[in-house]
């Protein structure tokens, strides 16, 4: 079976066409700047190919078209005709409480999605967009939404209500969702692998960090407890995400600055997180790289991201009573030696130590643990492309 995996942002969509079975991917690329222009870069990996074409792409109609027509091209297709590909696996951020596993794609799964859309507006429009655009130049082909937040749909209760008015859960959703949960899924499966060990055994602490970064205990294969909340902005300090604050600074920057609730969301959402308190960028690497170079605001942009982290990491671990592996995973915990060193640094009264050698590597599967480490420190690459494709496979195969 070849799956086609869409990942639609607003103005950008991310795309790869896979063989679930052998985990094969085909091609796989990015189309940009849609609504402006438009550009595509199409990828190959068999043959290492990479291609880039300007496109007009005035909607995510022409994009989706792009990509059909990439993957169809006597040159540098991989695919004789569209006929050969037989599912569609879409990403869609939110699904709410309505959703706690991935779902064929209907018009009562739409008109629920859209139902979401107060609860991640930056989101789910762009999902929706994505999912139409395909049903538009693929009509007949199955499609799957594959949800962020249904993997944590297995926190108790007390994990997930917010001590506001218990009314507010009740007719108006307000509670923890826990985002990423595709990417916390795919790499507690792969270290239960690594470990030997059946995941129903295990209690692990999943790290996603990047320019977006939660972290998710795991009890036995099932997410109890994780630092995104009701949106993607609580939680960990990010790229320009505050993280936890507390809530009246809102109420504060109005008055003293004069400014709109909208104004304040935007900077709390786009304008904070390592990049407010740096100055430097959203980028963690450009803040390593001023941080070498004595930029004090920049260290305290690190420093203040690790100490957060590390704190999570053992917070998780006592929502399960026990740790038996730390994973670190996306950008930042696949390519940061250093920051992972400095996260777990203060951990080893809880067993967890790495080997300064093991950890000296970026965005390969390897257990980095110290020889005298009772708890497990392993780096995972995410894939949670891989884990779309698969639940699409699994679901259009019945």
């Amino acid at each position: 079976m070849k799956v086609l995996v869409i990942n639609a942002g607003s103005s950008s969509l991310k795309y790869q066409l896979m063989d679930p079975s052998t985990q094969e991917v085909l091609a796989k690329g990015l189309c940009e700047r849609i609504g402006i222009d438009g550009r595509l870069t199409h990828k190959v990996p068999a043959t290492n190919g990479k291609y880039e074409f300007e496109i007009p792409m005035p909607t995510h109609a022409e994009a989706i078209q792009a990509v059909l027509d990439a993957l169809t091209n006597a040159e540098h297709g991989v695919i004789k005709s569209m006929s050969e590909i037989d599912a569609v696996g879409h990403r869609v951020v939110h699904g709410g409480e309505k959703f706690a596993s991935s779902v064929l794609i209907d018009d009562s799964v739409m008109a629920a999605i859209e139902e979401c859309i107060p609860l991640a507006p930056l989101h789910n429009p762009a999902n929706i967009t994505g999912i139409r655009a395909c049903q538009k130049v693929m009509p007949g082909v199955p499609m799957v939404a594959v949800f962020d937040t249904a993997f944590h749909q297995t926190m108790p209760a007390r994990a997930f209500i917010y001590a506001i008015h218990y009314e507010y859960y009740e007719e108006n959703h307000v509670r923890r969702y826990g985002f990423h949960g595709t990417s916390h899924l795919y790499v507690s499966r792969r270290a239960a692998a690594i470990l030997g060990r059946p995941i129903e055994e295990l209690k692990i602490v999943t790290c996603h960090l990047g320019n977006g970064s939660s972290v998710c205990a795991i009890d036995g294969g099932k997410s109890i407890e994780t630092s995104m909340g009701f949106t993607p902005l609580d939680g960990l300090p990010m790229g320009t995400r505050c993280g936890s604050i507390d809530v009246s600074i809102i109420e504060y920057l109005m008055d003293t600055h004069h400014l709109t609730i909208e104004e304040v969301m935007n900077i709390l959402n786009k304008k904070s997180g390592v990049l407010g308190v740096s100055g430097v960028s959203s980028d963690f690497r450009d803040i390593e790289a001023a941080a070498a170079e004595g930029n004090q605001r920049a260290q305290l942009a690190l420093d203040m991201f690790c100490y957060k982290t590390t704190k999570r990491i053992a917070s998780a671990s006592a929502a399960m009573g026990g740790i038996d592996a730390v994973v670190f995973t996306a950008g930042v915990g696949e390519n940061s030696p250093e920051l992972r060193e400095q996260i777990v640094s203060s951990l080893g009264f809880m067993g967890i130590k790495i080997d300064p050698e093991k950890n000296n590597i970026k965005g390969e599967e390897r257990d980095i643990s110290a020889a005298d480490a009772t708890v497990h420190t392993l780096l995972i690459p995410t894939n949670e492309e891989l884990v779309i494709a698969q639940d699409t496979a699994a679901i259009v195969g019945k």
